[in-house]
């Protein structure tokens, strides 16, 4: 699934022994084994539905979102095709694992259990936990111990809803609906709080402003890194992105990315914030 373009005559065989050490064309495979091509096209797990990170244009109905265009801008940069395949956070890690697609890209959180069983990409994103709630009485939580017994939405394997389960809160599964659902069901009480990130929650609540709910002003915990996630085996895939996503890092494409999507926030910078 990673390709470089299609090249003609010599270009083709100088191309693909400098750069994929001589890998076949049906299957390209590293010295190791790992597989690093297939169908000439990068393939990439995203929700669509996750906005600002990704979902869909309002105008144009198409693809986009700040990790969509960083995806596309990386493949610009190392001359790959890219195909975006759209799917619930909880189908994206078993996709990988299938060989379904490449790497996924959505705001996904790097731990350490995850790094058991996965790889990720150099972080370009830096963020913390929010929790919305209804605005005219913060759902009745004032620290994460009032979590227990609340209803919290979300997908069952994200980060934050491990946090939920951990404070005792009960879970409410969603797959891969868009944002204005979530806020809603908080609104009118069927669910009692969203645990997510500061950046994405705080956009979702300024779209949807008419709702009932808010970021609850005093509970922010988790600081975190957001990276690309591929299967752990694929040393090769990682080896060529890397070093490209600091490139776009120290260049400022990333930033400015970050400003186009997040309304003036960088996000490729840690935030300055005291969680103790």
């Amino acid at each position: 699934m990673f390709k470089a373009k299609k090249w003609s005559g010599l270009i083709l065989i100088l191309s693909l022994t400098l750069v994929f050490a001589s890998c076949s064309k049906n299957e390209e495979t590293s010295s190791n084994g790992d597989q690093l091509t297939k169908n000439d096209k990068l393939v990439v797990a995203t929700s669509g539905t996750l906005y600002p990170t990704s979902y869909h244009s309002d105008e144009t109905n198409e693809l986009t979102g700040f990790e969509v265009e960083v995806v596309r801008e990386m493949a610009k940069r190392l001359e790959l095709d890219v195909e975006f395949v759209e799917m619930g956070v909880d189908g994206m890690l078993t996709s990988i694992n299938s060989g379904t697609v490449d790497l996924a890209a959505n705001d996904m959180d790097i731990t350490d259990e995850r790094e058991e069983k996965f790889q990720f990409t150099i972080p370009y994103k830096h963020s913390y936990g929010s929790a919305i709630v209804r605005a005219d009485d913060l759902s009745g939580i004032k620290t994460l111990e009032d979590l227990k017994g609340k209803k919290a939405a979300g997908a069952s394997t994200t980060v934050y809803m491990e946090i939920a389960r951990k404070y005792g809160a009960e879970e409410v599964i969603y797959d891969n609906v868009t944002n204005d659902q979530y806020l809603r069901d908080v609104g009118i009480g069927r669910t009692d709080v969203i645990l997510n990130d500061f950046y994405l929650q705080s956009l979702a609540i300024a779209a949807f402003p008419d709702l009932g709910v808010i970021i609850h002003p005093d509970l922010f915990y988790f600081p975190n890194a957001q990276a690309m996630i591929m299967k752990k085996d694929n040393k090769e895939l990682l080896e060529k992105i890397n070093p490209v996503i600091q490139e776009m890092l120290d260049d400022g494409t990333i930033s400015e990315l970050s400003k186009q999507f997040f309304s003036g926030a960088d996000v490729s910078q840690k935030p300055d914030i005291d969680f103790e």
